[in-house]
């Protein structure tokens, strides 16, 4: 009978052997998952990075090709108008970048009272010259 008991005995500590295995196992594998997951995710951002790079670059050389294809069409008279009108849009956009980049000067500079400035500035005026009232007079 002794040996029914040292081999349930055997076969309990065997179990726990591959418990105590398969968390060691399962730990290690879950690492390296983790691992291979990180590094998918860098390999991801890089790529995404680069097709997003050749889109752009891919789109600019669309849109120049479409516009030279379009003015190739078009007659020198209408090359010309079409010129000036590119010019005037940019004109208008410098405008506003500059109308913008004011603002933002603005915005760092304290305000001003208006009204008290000029009324200092009177003052001021007004106390470096001297009234002479009977050359007035």
């Amino acid at each position: 009978m002794a040996g029914i008991g040292d081999g349930f005995k055997n076969i309990f500590l065997a179990g726990i052997g591959a418990a105590a295995i398969t968390g060691e196992k399962g730990k290690e594998l879950i690492d390296a998952l983790v691992a291979k997951g990180e590094l998918t995710v860098e390999q991801g951002k890089e790529l995404n990075t680069e097709l997003k790079h050749k889109v752009d670059d891919a789109a600019a050389m669309a849109r120049e090709s479409a516009l030279e294809a379009r003015m190739m069409a078009m007659t020198p008279e209408e090359r010309t108008a079409f010129a000036q009108k590119a010019a005037k849009i940019a004109a208008t956009q410098n405008k506003a970048e500059a109308q913008v980049d004011v603002q933002e000067v603005a915005s760092e500079v304290a305000p001003v009272d208006v009204d008290k400035a000029a009324s200092e500035a009177v003052e001021s005026s007004a106390a470096a010259k001297p009234h002479d009232t009977e050359a007035n007079a």
